[in-house]
């Protein structure tokens, strides 16, 4: 992948801890690379390859469980170490434009996934080829992934996956439907 560009490390204080920042623009996509001081000393780090949510992670929609499993995944890499790719494709690929086109179907009744293929979408048109090309620019070549999503451990095919570490975040009342869909129609690991 030659067209990638690569920023200058930073330091980063969050509520979780304090991490480092490298992010990686790819086209008209800027994916971030969020770890721990000490990621290229660990054999098999604990890696998060997190989907952007502008809706769940930013403004807190309780639609989705996707700005929980942030927080839980930038909790558990300031406590054991590692790293988040945040992976700019919003939507599972879609765009937020299409996305709220998404939400508004939803609201009349169709699921997530009906919702994308009225729109002309697969389920999930995620790629995941610079999430590779991250890994292997830090040296990571086995991993412990931090995902209930197999389709993530499937993308993954030059790094060993060591050990699948689940993220379990309780439902609520308008995400029930949501992680049903995930589970029974698209086998995500719940």
């Amino acid at each position: 992948m030659n067209n990638i560009k690569i920023s200058q490390i930073a330091t980063l204080p969050t509520k979780y801890g304090t991490f480092k920042i490298q992010a990686f623009k790819q086209d008209d996509k800027e994916h971030l690379a969020i770890f721990t001081d000490n990621l290229q000393t660990i054999e098999a780090p604990i890696v998060r390859v997190h989907s952007e949510c502008l809706t769940g992670d930013a403004i807190g929609s309780t639609k989705c469980d996707c700005g929980e499993q942030l927080d839980f995944a930038l909790e558990t890499i300031a406590k054991e170490d590692g790293l988040v790719i945040y992976h700019r494709q919003e939507g599972r690929n879609i765009g937020l434009f299409n996305k709220v086109n998404a939400y508004a179907l939803q609201d009349k009744g169709l699921d997530t996934v009906e919702a994308n293929h009225q729109l002309g979408f697969k389920a999930d048109e995620r790629t995941y080829e610079v999430v590779e090309f991250i890994l292997h620019h830090f040296g990571i070549n086995k991993l412990k992934l931090l995902t209930n999503n197999p389709k993530k451990i499937e993308s993954l095919q030059s790094i060993k996956i060591v050990e699948r570490l689940p993220i379990i975040i309780p439902s609520n009342p308008y995400n029930v439907a949501y992680l049903h869909v995930k589970k029974e129609q698209m086998g995500h690991l719940l």
